[in-house]
């Protein structure tokens, strides 16, 4: 056998050696492509923050990681858009969706499906609520007699089954005495459905969640009649991630909650700006997503985990017993989860601690616009968003929005909305469907509901009014401060 020369023996040992070592030391790692697929409810517009702004302003594309373990990785970023947060749940238990958001009501039935599923979701972070519940409510047919909840009795009130109206709807008939089936007739029915059964006077009340009980009464063919303040009963929409998910890329889940926490300054700078770009998206007028998402909005914009708010999951748990959509509880420690909240607060430079004990709707810090005085009082402030005006002009009081809007009409000018805030409740009204209290000295007080206007005007004095009496008995203002 005729051997290989030494030199070139001991080249091949290195050849080989080097080619062994090659194949045990960790290059670069292999690009990875990530899916990142978001659950929306565009119509849901407290959503927004989480959902619809992200995607329309590409904001998850300006914080998704970029370094370290993700420094190779290519996202596949997918969108998918509900009207509701029970087939958003389904998709997510399916596997088809690693992040969504909803309600609490329908977030905790999305906790328990994964559980039964033998998997865990995690709610990761409020958007929007009302620690007294306010921003579901019950509507009547425009022309409807009825003008309070007691006054339903014997009635049926329809409502989207499985949602956070219905745990609404559930608790006031409750808080009432009654009982359903034996008291009140409740029946399923889809937002979509119930505006034409409204408009056509086929249902004697419909219950609903944001915007709906706003959105209807705005289109002239419903009233509302109690809202979710009235139960005091605090709700909310949140988002929520794929357990196995949030795990395996907790960075992307942070990088999620860091653009809802860009998406909720940049529409508390420019509301007016952003509720257009809603309509433009959805569809819902600009006006009803201002009445949410403008200073002292209905619902505050909040990411941080109130104990009301952890309260109103363990409620819906309840409700779900109740209902039997459920038959065991679920960790509520476990379930709610504020690490990727806290982090991505923390690289937006707050103080996640501070949020959470601040419990302030946006603060509305202007002047007056016709006597140019600031604005101290939020409790009386109105609000005119006049048509070809980017912003909305604020007033110190009803009386002074009302004299403003009658010289403007005088110019020729035409108000898109008119806001007023609930002098009892604090929560933001459309002036044109409020009740109002003028007391001795022509001041005006706006109410959402009759009774508590009668309530007011008998404790204080005064004369109850609805907005064409009151508009009727205002004084114009002079045109050169209507339009200041």
């Amino acid at each position: 056998m005729t051997h290989p020369p030494p030199l070139i023996r001991r080249l091949a040992t290195l050849l080989l050696t080097a080619t062994t070592l090659g194949a045990m030391t960790p290059g670069p790692a292999q690009a990875e492509t990530i899916r990142v697929a978001v659950g929306t409810q565009d119509t849901t517009i407290n959503c927004a923050t989480g959902g619809l702004l992200i995607r329309e302003l590409k904001l998850l594309e300006k914080y998704l990681p970029r370094d370290g373990k993700y420094r190779d990785a290519t996202y596949d970023i997918q969108w998918r858009n509900f009207t509701s947060g029970a087939p958003l749940t389904n998709e997510m238990v399916a596997g088809k969706l690693d992040l969504g958001a909803m309600a609490d009501f329908p977030g905790s039935l999305n906790g328990y499906a994964f559980a039964k599923a033998g998997r865990r979701s995690l709610f990761i972070s409020v958007l929007s609520g009302s620690v007294r519940g306010s921003g579901n409510g019950i509507v009547v047919p425009r022309e409807s007699p009825v003008q309070s909840l007691a006054e339903l009795k014997g009635k049926t009130i329809s409502v989207p089954f499985a949602s956070t109206s219905h745990g609404l709807l559930l608790r006031a008939v409750k808080a009432q005495g009654w009982e359903p089936g034996r008291d009140v007739t409740i029946i399923t029915q889809a937002p979509e459905v119930a505006g034409a059964a409204l408009l056509a006077n086929k249902i004697e009340a419909h219950a609903d969640f944001v915007p709906f009980a706003e959105l209807f009464p705005w289109r002239g063919f419903a009233r509302k009649i109690y809202d979710g303040a009235q139960a005091n009963a605090p709700t909310f929409h949140g988002a929520l991630a794929d357990g196995d998910y949030a795990e395996k890329y907790p960075e992307i889940v942070t990088a999620y909650l860091r653009a809802a926490i860009e998406a909720d300054r940049l529409i508390a700078a420019e509301p007016e700006k952003y509720s257009e770009l809603i309509e433009r998206v959805t569809g819902i007028e600009a006006e009803v997503a201002y009445l949410f998402h403008g200073p002292l909005g209905l619902q505050t914009r909040d990411l941080t985990w109130k104990p009301e708010y952890r309260q109103a999951v363990k409620t819906s748990f309840e409700t779900l017993k109740l209902l039997k959509k459920a038959d065991s509880d679920i960790d509520l420690d476990r379930f709610v989860e504020d690490r990727f909240v806290r982090a991505a607060t923390t690289q937006a430079g707050l103080d996640y601690d501070a949020r959470l004990k601040d419990y302030a709707p946006l603060p509305l810090t202007a002047n007056d616009a016709a006597s140019g005085q600031l604005i101290t009082d939020p409790s009386r402030v109105a609000q005119l968003w006049i048509r070809g005006e980017d912003h909305v002009r604020h007033y110190a009081s009803p009386e002074a929005a009302l004299g403003a809007l009658g010289a403007l009409e005088g110019q020729g000018r035409e108000a898109r909305a008119f806001y007023a805030q609930d002098r009892g409740s604090g929560i933001k009204l459309f002036a044109n469907q409020a009740w109002f209290v003028r007391d001795a000295k022509g001041g005006l007080s706006a109410f959402l509901l009759k009774g508590d206007a009668q309530a007011h005007a008998a404790a204080q004095g005064g004369e109850v009014l609805d907005f064409a009496a009151a508009r009727s008995g205002t004084a114009r203002l002079p045109a050169r401060e209507a339009a200041r």
